[in-house]
């Protein structure tokens, strides 16, 4: 069974930091490009950042400079360093992933695979 594996989230004051991991398993592909989105309540899921195999990254302005992505050498495992959290960084934070061929590698729009998310909390 394909599954997207997320941990790390949990509840820090304003200005604490947490690491998020995401794990993919079970999927036919050798590597996947993958991304962190994230999810208020009674908002809409945002992309907060990507990375493609050439190791470019792109981030939500808002995050950018906090957070960081990473992945593995074989691209099956996306950290999500976050930084200087804010109680505007409390949401649940889901992992995305697609096949190596696809458009969207690198970008914060519309992947096929995704995880149950991991909430993190951040409290002023």
């Amino acid at each position: 069974q394909a599954l997207l594996v997320e941990s790390g989230g949990g509840s820090v004051p304003a200005g604490g930091s947490l690491r998020l991991s995401c794990t993919a398993s079970g999927y036919s592909y050798s590597n996947l490009c993958m991304a962190w989105f994230r999810q208020a309540p009674g908002k809409e899921r945002e992309g907060v950042a990507a990375i493609d195999f050439g190791g470019r990254t792109v981030y939500k302005m808002a995050v950018k400079g906090r957070f960081t992505i990473s992945q593995d050498n074989h691209k099956t495992t996306v950290l999500l360093e976050m930084n200087s959290l804010k109680p505007e960084d409390t949401a649940m934070y889901y992992c995305a992933a697609d096949p190596p061929f696809s458009p969207r590698c690198g970008s914060l729009q519309g992947y096929t695979y995704w995880g149950q998310g991991t909430q993190v909390t951040v409290s002023s």
